[in-house]
C-alpha cells in the first residue's frame, strides 16, 4: 500500500499536517551515492517535500545536491551535528553503521540503518546498544531487500526449530566477491552452489551480499542457527531470496524477486523503497 497515495487522497488536513512534520523534522542521509539519492527523490515527490535535509558525504557535489534536491552538504560529523538533525539514515555500507551510526546515536540523534549486515558483530551491536542507552535515542533496522520478517520475529514466540536462507543471483553479480576467485563465473551454466553454511560465516566470508542474511538472522533464530546456502543461478535475472523457517507455529515460506535499483544495479530496488517506508513511517508518527 502506498503511504504517499493515502495522504495525498486526504484533504487540506493531511497537506498541514505534512508540513507541520516537515517543521518538527530534519533528515540527515549518510552516503548520497545512488541509493541516498533515490531516497531523498523520494521524498521530495511526496507529501513531506518540503522537509529539512541533509547529505553526509565528503565524495558528493554540493552545489548540483543543493539545486536538484534541496540538500544541504557537509563533510564532516561535527558540521552536520551542528545542523541539529533529528534522524539520520544509514545509505553508504557497513562502515557507515561502525563510524558514524553509533556517535550519532551517543549524541541523542535516532538513526535508521540499510546495512543491516553490519550488525553480524556482536561487538558492533553491543556498541550500538550501549550508544542508544547513553543518548536515549532510537535504532531502526530496515528490512532491506527482504520482507516477511515480521512474521518470522513473531514465530519466535512459539520457538522456531529451523531457519534457511536461499539466495540466487547471476553468475555476473557475483563478480568482485570470494566466489570470483574459487569458481568461473562465465563459464558457469547451471545453479552452482557458492557458499553453505551459518549467516554468521555468510556474513564474514561475503560482506557486501550479507544484508538480506543478517535481517533474516536477527528476525529469526540468530547468526549462528541460520543455515544460508548462496547460489549462482543462470537461470535467473533478478536476485532471488528464499527463508523458509519451521516451528511449533507451522512452517514458513518466503520468496522474493527483486528488480535492481535502476541507478546502481548492485543494489535491490526494495531496499530503497524500505528505507523510503521508514521515513514516512516516522514522519507518520508526528502528525
Amino acid at each position: 500500500m502506498n503511504t504517499s497515495t493515502i495522504l495525498d487522497a486526504t484533504s487540506g488536513v493531511a497537506s498541514d499536517s505534512a508540513d507541520a512534520a516537515s517543521s518538527e523534522q530534519r533528515i540527515a542521509i549518510i552516503g548520497m551515492g545512488a541509493m541516498g539519492r533515490r531516497v531523498v527523490s523520494s521524498l521530495r515527490a511526496g507529501p513531506f517535500g518540503r522537509i529539512a535535509i541533509a547529505g553526509l558525504d565528503p565524495y558528493a557535489d554540493a552545489n548540483a545536491l543543493k539545486v536538484d534536491l534541496d540538500v544541504d552538504l557537509f563533510a564532516n560529523l561535527d558540521d552536520l551535528m551542528a545542523w541539529a538533525p533529528t534522524v539520520v539514515v544509514e545509505c553508504a555500507g557497513h562502515t557507515a553503521v561502525e563510524g558514524v551510526v553509533a556517535q550519532c546515536l551517543e549524541r541523542g540523534v535516532d538513526a535508521i540503518v540499510a546495512s543491516v549486515g553490519a550488525l553480524s558483530s556482536d561487538e558492533l551491536r553491543a556498541r550500538l546498544h550501549q550508544a542508544q542507552e547513553i543518548g536515549g535515542s532510537e535504532l531502526i533496522v530496515v528490512s532491506g531487500a527482504i520482507g516477511g520478517l515480521d512474521a518470522l520475529s513473531a514465530a519466535r514466540g512459539s520457538g522456531i526449530e529451523s531457519v534457511r536462507y536461499v539466495g540466487r543471483k547471476p553468475p555476473r553479480a557475483w563478480s568482485g566477491t570470494p566466489a570470483d576467485g574459487e569458481f568461473d563465473l562465465a563459464a558457469i551454466d547451471k545453479p552452482t552452489v557458492i557458499f553453505d553454511g551459518t549467516a554468521a560465516e555468510s556474513a564474514r566470508l561475503y560482506p557486501k551480499n550479507a544484508n538480506v542474511t543478517a535481517a533474516v538472522a536477527i528476525a529469526g533464530i540468530g547468526f549462528d542457527k541460520t543455515h544460508v546456502t548462496m547460489m549462482a543461478d543462470p537461470s535467473v535475472n533478478k536476485n532471488v531470496h528464499e527463508v523458509e523457517a519451521k516451528g511449533p507455529f507451522g512452517q514458513l515460506n518466503i520468496r522474493l524477486e527483486n528488480n535492481p535499483l535502476p541507478d546502481n544495479p548492485k543494489t535491490s530496488w526494495l531496499a530503497a523503497l524500505s528505507i523510503e517506508d521508514a521515513i514516512l513511517r516516522r514522519l507518520q508518527h508526528v502528525i
